[in-house]
């Protein structure tokens, strides 16, 4: 009989934080020098800490979040840039609401906390 080896998701941990998520078997697995641990079908990813068991997404700072949904924020300001020129477009003053909205984002009381603008 011919023994087949499952493939997993295995979370390489190093001082209690995941370092890498590689596909390997169990087995592989076992002979690794670092501490290893399955996480098929767990939502882990790369800077997870690790502790008795559990993993946990690391916090984002104030900062981080901050840049986040400025980044956010300019990506769809971008990417409705071609409905400007477009006056006789059916959804023209939808957008132009929403791009208003995407400006005035960033100074909400809870930025960068708040609800997002709903694209139309």
């Amino acid at each position: 009989m011919v023994r087949i080896k499952m493939e997993n998701n295995i979370a390489i941990i190093k001082q209690g934080k995941v370092e890498n998520i590689i596909v390997a078997s169990d087995d592989f697995a076992a002979t690794l020098t670092e501490e290893t641990v399955n996480v098929t079908g767990k939502e882990v990813a790369i800077g997870f800490s690790y502790f008795n068991g559990v993993f946990t997404a690391p916090v984002k700072t104030l900062e981080e979040k901050t840049a986040e949904e400025k980044e956010w924020r300019d990506y769809e300001l971008k990417a409705s840039d071609f409905i400007v020129p477009l006056t006789d477009h059916p959804q023209h003053a939808a957008y132009m609401t929403y791009r208003q909205e995407l400006r005035d984002y960033p100074a909400q009381q809870d930025f960068p906390n708040g609800t997002r603008p709903v694209k139309p």
